[in-house]
């Protein structure tokens, strides 16, 4: 294990010790509020001090047990014993890399995810249509909740030109966050008598939503806000009055729109939730350019230049270009089984960041 691994172990066992010694008498000496903030820092040091205990006991029998390795009775035995201690330290340390690794902005439980038709025309419009399908599927099978925030559609066809989704649930951020990016579909369209395979593209960007907490303060000057009459469905009102609203951050150039709602104010609520994520986002995407090989690698960029998936359908196959992965349960996949493709990505991106404290 490096010195400064070890170096910053042994300050987050002290701040753990500290932790228990402050609790002991929590609520005679801290308030409510204090005890709640303290007690859940120990919670999340108790698997490291756990560990790290183990990872001291198993030098010191790894130690005895050199020892032995010379003895003539005891010294085969020593030998396997002592090859089953390296392992298990091993082990160990892998564990305690693991909650050394920095927490990232995408460890939420609610997230907009913005689905663009990009280049296909009308094809690209019905692919994004049935990414939407299978990313609710999948939400389906997590027991997420999943709601429009704004779609638009296309003149032909009924995809989607554009469509934005809010998904709440349990590992929501985590599970999505190597979704953004570039996907590409190969198939045959219905228009097409010839039967060529067309390719086509779509984005998709995975943007956490932000605690008030952390929300930024806009500045009003900054803002321009449009409303205009939703064309979207929900009867009479909604086509008669300006209740859907478009929300320009200047400085920056994000929009966000939202129609979903009858009531204006709920739609300019909804659309400042999403620009603040957006926002958020654009700055998470300036970081891994500047910063990050392996998120930039992996997460993608956002843009559409990004080839992130492939999903050819007369092949039943689907291949993530970023770890080289090719599988031929197409159909699978697109019926929402999509931890296929996601933990081989997030067990590639562990495997990476651990290499790096290495």
């Amino acid at each position: 294990m490096k010195d400064s691994i070890f170096k910053t172990l042994k300050n987050l066992i002290k701040r753990y010790n500290e932790l228990e010694f402050l609790l002991k008498d929590g609520y005679t000496n801290l308030n409510k509020h204090n005890f709640s903030k303290l007690s859940q820092e120990k919670s999340k040091l108790f698997n490291i001090n756990k560990l790290f205990t183990s990872w001291n006991k198993i030098n010191i029998d790894i130690n005895n047990t050199k020892l032995l390795l010379h003895d003539l009775t005891l010294g085969s035995l020593a030998k396997d014993e002592l090859n089953f201690l390296i392992s298990k330290k091993k082990n160990i340390e892998s564990e305690l890399k693991s909650f050394l690794l920095p927490e990232n902005s995408y460890n939420q439980n609610c997230c907009f995810l913005e689905i663009r038709a990009a280049t296909g025309g009308n094809e690209a419009a019905i692919f994004s249509k049935d990414l939407c399908k299978m990313y609710i599927r999948y939400a389906e099978f997590n027991l997420w909740s999943v709601k429009i925030i704004n779609v638009h559609t296309s003149e032909q066809g009924g995809g989607y030109k554009e469509i934005i989704l809010k998904i709440k649930g349990n590992d929501v951020c985590r599970k999505l966050a190597f979704e953004s990016g570039g996907h590409r579909v190969q198939r045959v369209p219905r228009t097409e008598s010839q039967g060529r395979i067309h390719t086509s593209t779509c984005t998709v960007a995975i943007m956490p939503d932000l605690p008030k907490s952390k929300k930024m303060v806009f500045n009003v000057a900054d803002l321009k806000i449009d409303t205009f009459r939703s064309s979207g469905a929900g009867g009479q009102h909604v086509n008669t009055t300006d209740s859907a609203v478009r929300i320009t951050h200047l400085p920056s150039g994000q929009v966000s729109e939202c129609q979903d709602e009858r009531s204006q104010h709920k739609n300019k609520e909804k659309a400042l939730s999403v620009l603040y994520a957006k926002i958020h986002t654009a700055n998470i995407i300036k970081k891994i350019k500047e910063n990050s090989l392996i998120r930039r690698t992996l997460l993608g960029t956002g843009e559409r230049s990004d080839r992130n998936r492939t999903y050819n359908y007369p092949q039943n196959r689907v291949t993530d270009h970023r770890i080289n992965l090719t599988l031929y349960r197409l159909d699978e996949v697109c019926s929402g089984k999509l931890d296929l493709l996601i933990n081989p990505l997030l067990r590639e991106y562990k495997m990476k960041s651990l290499s790096m404290l290495d």
